[in-house]
């Protein structure tokens, strides 16, 4: 460790750990016998020595990582004494001598139960080695078991991010877009919004730290006109509200850095444009049995002061999301000509939307099943099925965390809960894996649509069946359901596999004949060869005919029992450098990056998925066929591919080279007037001495649109090209495009 006892004041650190676990006390509002009391003090005291000669990256003392862990789980989840203790003692089995043996006789099967969950999901996902994806049905695994498991990960997880500071700069981004990818959705499907905002926030400042740092400034400087403006938007309501004797409190708060990145984004606008930077929430203290009738009343008093926008409606008070969210959103129009969001729901509701529905469901004495439950048996069923493939898996997963919802009635009027765009094939395999397999059309309000046609909110269907019916291959094309996916690709795989039997019998055939061991290791070896994922895809493949197993004999040769591609013979000296056939790396002339640990030149092509040019900040991808792929950090397919596959990410940067010219978008819009083009035009070619490949300019009703594809020396030649663009009159915005 680089601190020792000489700079760091012992007696100082012993106090502050104590006013931590003080604090930490004050937030356990379940933990209020003595019996509790002592138990958090026991694990404490376990977890102070067993991490008493251990420091974080930052030089603090370990021990107030695991104080931070059971703070979040007891105050922002609202978990009790268990969990308390169980994210106290989280790090000791894997970092420590104590064993879960030692755990189990001090606190019983529940904490170790939960502890050995957590120590198996630390144990798989810091292991960059392995594919992230993989790690994270793993996880889903431990929550069958025990939901606290995955809620102290979160915890862990949240002060890990809020603590990111300390780590290297790949660190920073691997963890980022792990957290981006898997636990953001995580936490939004437990119902936890307030810590799912925060971990995409803090996810976005250390992928794209420039916009986080301008929304984050935006916000600050705008803040007093916006307390102002909801002063005076709020005023009358508060007015109507006092005069029906309604108990409120109000709340604008500004909507998250991430959900206000993500409206710039897709709606490509600046800061400026986002209407709805903030909600207004309305939280009523009413009794439960008059919650619902309260709300639309408060409702119908916001509606009488400003008109409504009737598309953006949102009742989840009738009918609550999956996760137990409730609440009534509509979107006003204001005096001033903005769009405000108001949100209404009473206490109650307010607490499950801020904390989570886990935290109010299991571990109250005697509660019943419930829609958290229903989600839970629905993780089950995908889980059950071992073989899915592990990306496919978390990508129709994630999908499945973000969808907003859809409510279907069966023929006899039950309701379910189907993720939007969902088809009648999806709510077919809802019902039962068999129904879907044998579906072979449906009705929908008693008419017949196609299996494809996504449903809407309150459709009735009825499925129709027959015994003759298979899963078919497009199939897949039909579905967005994780249930129905997985039982599809299971059918068809039991399909395949009866197909594959022949085409491993016509390879066993030749292997004899040519005097080859048939063994799993060479089978694997003519896969990989193909490029196929496993043995059972090449033996499918010369079933149907896809491979002819009559070349094999030309394509590899036998050295010790062991095949060998004859083109690996011809170039040996590449595949002892690249066991892993992923690229021949060699070193060229007019190098403008530099790649890896140690910063060496290699051969790596530009990304077309976000045209990175010199200046951006990047990283280089090791692909299996086309070499080191070099990608922005906040590349839309970032995230994924350092979440997945972190293994294959190396470090890349730019280094100072003028002499070569790189292709950029440049996006120009404002007010179409005569020799606007012109000038634009002559400012790229003249001033700057830019060189243009293509232009073009559409104009609709006043307003123009052009697309500029211009060579640039890096990043700054661009922003410098941009500006001067920005100042031409009848301008209104220049954005970067990728040029894809």
């Amino acid at each position: 460790m680089p601190h020792t006892a000489k700079n760091i004041n012992l007696e100082i650190e012993k106090q502050e750990i104590l006013r931590r676990y003080k604090c930490l006390l004050r937030a356990a509002h379940k933990s209020k016998t003595a019996k509790d009391k002592q138990l958090i003090r026991k694990a404490f005291d376990i977890a102070l020595n067993a991490h008493k000669d251990m420091r974080r990256k930052t030089g603090e003392p370990y021990i107030y990582h695991p104080i931070a862990v059971a703070h979040i789980a007891a105050e922002e989840i609202g978990l009790g004494t268990t969990s308390i203790v169980c994210a106290l003692l989280h790090d000791t089995v894997e970092d420590t001598d104590i064993t879960l043996h030692d755990i189990e006789r001090m606190f019983g099967k529940k904490v170790a139960k939960i502890i050995d969950g957590l120590t198996k999901i630390s144990e798989v996902v810091d292991q960059s080695a392995s594919i992230q994806a993989e790690n994270f049905r793993k996880i889903l695994l431990t929550l069958a078991d025990d939901v606290r498991v995955i809620l102290i990960k979160l915890a862990d997880r949240l002060h890990n991010m809020r603590t990111l500071e300390s780590m290297h700069r790949n660190k920073q981004l691997k963890i980022a877009s792990e957290t981006i990818y898997l636990y953001a959705p995580l936490a939004h499907r437990l119902g936890l919004y307030t810590i799912k905002s925060e971990l995409e926030d803090l996810s976005l400042k250390y992928t794209d730290p420039e916009v986080y740092e301008e929304i984050t400034q935006k916000l600050k400087k705008t803040q007093s006109v916006r307390t102002r403006f909801i002063n005076s938007f709020m005023a009358p309501i508060q007015r109507a509200l006092d005069q029906h004797h309604f108990k409120y409190e109000i709340k604008g708060r500004p909507k998250s850095i991430f959900s206000i990145y993500n409206k710039m984004k897709s709606k490509n606008v600046p800061f400026e444009e986002v209407y709805d930077v903030f909600a207004i929430r309305i939280v009523l203290d009413s009794p439960s049995e008059l919650e619902k009738s309260d709300c639309w009343r408060a409702y119908s008093l916001v509606t009488d002061f400003y008109q409504p926008n009737p598309d953006r409606l949102r009742d989840w008070i009738s009918t609550p999301k999956g996760n137990g969210y409730e609440s009534l959103h509509t979107t006003v129009m204001s005096p001033t000509g903005k769009w405000v969001e108001v949100q209404i729901r009473s206490k109650r509701m307010d607490e499950i939307a801020e904390k989570g529905f886990a935290a109010h469901w299991k571990y109250k004495e005697g509660s019943e099943e419930n829609r958290f439950d229903a989600w839970l048996n629905k993780i089950r069923d995908i889980l059950e099925n071992p073989e899915s493939d592990a990306l496919d898996f978390i990508d129709d997963f994630k999908l499945n965390l973000f969808a907003d919802e859809i409510f279907i009635f069966t023929p006899k009027g039950d309701l379910k809960n189907l993720p939007k765009g969902s088809t009648a094939l999806d709510f077919a395999f809802d019902i039962h894996t068999q129904v879907g397999y044998h579906c072979i059309g449906a009705k929908v309000n008693n008419k017949l649509i196609p299996l494809s046609e996504p449903l809407k909110s309150g459709d009735q269907v009825e499925i129709i069946t027959t015994k003759k019916q298979k899963p078919k291959e497009d199939w897949l094309n039909y579905v967005i359901t994780s249930k129905a996916k997985v039982a599809i690709k299971n059918a068809l795989n039991e399909e395949k596999k009866k197909i594959a039997l022949e085409g491993k019998e016509i390879i066993q055939r030749k292997f004899e004949h040519l005097k080859w061991p048939f063994t799993n290791t060479n089978h694997t070896i003519i896969a990989k060869y193909y490029s196929l994922k496993d043995p059972l895809d090449l033996f499918y493949r010369v079933a149907i005919n896809k491979i002819e197993a009559s070349h094999f004999g030309h394509l590899f040769t036998l050295e010790k029992n062991k095949l060998i591609p004859t083109s690996q013979i011809v170039s040996k000296t590449t595949s002892q450098a690249n066991p892993e056939n992923y690229v021949d790396l060699k070193s060229r002339k007019d190098e403008t990056l530099v790649i890896g640990e140690t910063m060496d030149t290699f051969e790596y092509k530009l990304s077309p998925c976000c045209n990175p040019i010199p200046g951006d900040e990047v990283f280089g991808f090791i692909t299996i066929s086309d070499g080191i792929k070099i990608h922005k950090t906040n590349c839309p397919n970032a995230v994924q591919l350092m979440s997945n596959y972190a293994y294959r990410i190396v470090k890349a940067r730019w280094t100072n080279q003028e002499s070569i010219a790189f292709l950029a978008g440049i996006k120009v819009t404002g007010i179409d007037k005569v020799g606007i083009v012109n000038e634009i035009t002559q400012i790229i070619s003249s001033e700057l001495n830019v060189n243009m490949r293509s232009i073009s300019f559409d104009s609709i009703d006043g307003i123009f649109e052009g697309k500029i594809m211009v060579f640039v020396h890096d990043t700054n030649h661009l922003i410098q090209l941009c500006s001067k663009l920005k100042i031409v009159d009848g301008v209104i915005h220049v954005t970067r495009f990728d040029s894809n």
